[in-house]
């Protein structure tokens, strides 16, 4: 039998409906196919037979499939369709797929890639939430004790303090309260690498409390009496203290002595003596120390107006100096009602630098009258948190 046959009787029969099985067609030696073993049914080639060569020309073998390009999203059939005449024999039979998963052609390394970067993103994400958990750390400049002569003990020594009213208003939010120390990089007995810049670096924020008066020398003047000299070693050690936590992008509190550095720390400058200076004024300071009470007075547009939610206040006054020229980038916050006396003053270039005349932490000891400072130390707090990377 010849290639021809050979290929015909493995060809699937017709499953058309109605379709009848085509009887084995032989093809003499001249090429002529044989006549049909039933005269009654003439015999009938199914439509994939291949029509013979004539017997001038030698046999043709079947075509062998082409594969056609691929489709996006279709894969090709695992067995060819052989045998089948014209198109059909160079054709492959096409099922839809649904399209590949995601970068699933990817190379190893992408995939190794896009691995580690969600791991370092959850990782981060965890150590993220850790550092926004963290208890804060609040950093509070000393009060300094300077040995008088003839002192003796511990009254001989230079005492550096904390105020216990000022770290417990601080704590009450749930803070750690660290005092910071002056330093002493050349010291001959004790020296040191440690700098106020690394205070800065490793604690969230300042509070600047109250004490002696600042030395009209820090803002290039002299002073008017001898008892107003002030304190010119503590003002050297807090107005380097100030600027590393502004350059380190931590929130600064003032209290009281405090409001008045952070004015002269931008070339601002005090009154001496508000009595002297001011005659007009009401008495800022008197035997009654914390129990000096004033009425508290919000210019338009003070941000401490909208943390305090309030336009009456009362507050205390135990201060006889106060801020005269305001600082550069320096705003007032709030002055004292009957006379306009500087009370509170903010830094407008960075988040939260403020300062404040009154003494927060003695009001709520104080009574209700006086104005609740929650919202100041929370908003001081808040700022810590927001910097603290």
């Amino acid at each position: 039998m010849s290639d021809i046959q050979d290929s015909e009787a493995n060809l699937p029969p017709d499953r058309s409906p109605g379709a009848v099985p085509a009887k084995p067609v032989s093809a003499d030696a001249s090429g002529t196919p044989a006549a049909s073993q039933n005269p009654a049914q003439p015999a009938v080639a199914p439509a994939t037979a291949v029509v013979a060569a004539p017997s001038a020309a030698p046999a043709v073998p079947a075509a062998e499939p082409v594969t056609p390009p691929a489709q996006p999203g279709a894969q090709p059939a695992t067995e060819a369709v052989h045998g089948q005449s014209g198109d059909q024999a160079q054709q492959r039979i096409y099922t839809s797929l649904p399209p590949p998963p995601h970068h699933a052609g990817d190379a190893p390394w992408a995939q190794t890639w896009r691995f580690l970067t969600a791991r370092l993103r959850q990782l981060s994400d965890k150590a993220g939430r850790r550092v926004m958990q963290r208890t804060l750390k609040i950093g509070v400049s000393a009060r300094i004790f300077h040995p008088e002569s003839g002192a003796k003990g511990l009254r001989s020594k230079t005492l550096q303090y904390l105020e216990e009213s000022i770290a417990q208003w601080v704590m009450s939010r749930d803070v750690l309260v660290f005092m910071i120390p002056t330093v002493n990089t050349n010291g001959l007995v004790h020296p040191s690498n440690i700098r106020l810049r690394d205070y800065a670096k490793h604690l969230d924020g300042l509070v600047l409390q109250g004490g002696a008066d600042v030395s009209p020398q820090s803002y290039a003047q002299a002073a008017t009496r001898p008892e107003w000299s002030g304190d010119r070693v503590r003002d050297m050690y807090e107005l380097e203290l100030l600027h590393e936590f502004i350059e380190a992008g931590k929130p600064v509190l003032g209290i009281c002595r405090g409001c008045q550095l952070i004015n002269v720390a931008f070339g601002g400058t005090l009154y001496q003596d508000i009595a002297t200076d001011v005659p007009t004024a009401i008495p800022h300071v008197n035997d009654q120390y914390d129990s000096n009470y004033h009425a508290l007075h919000f210019p338009q547009g003070s941000s401490l107006a909208g943390m305090v939610k309030t336009e009456n206040a009362i507050v205390n006054s135990i201060h006889h100096q106060a801020v005269h020229n305001l600082g550069r980038d320096l705003s007032v916050e709030a002055v004292s009602g009957p006379d306009q006396i500087v009370e509170a003053i903010r830094y407008r270039k960075a988040p939260f630098v403020m300062g404040l005349q009154w003494h927060p932490e003695f009001h709520r000891a104080g009574g209700p009258e006086l104005l609740d400072c929650t919202p100041i130390l929370d908003s001081f707090l808040r700022a810590a948190r927001e910097t603290r990377f």
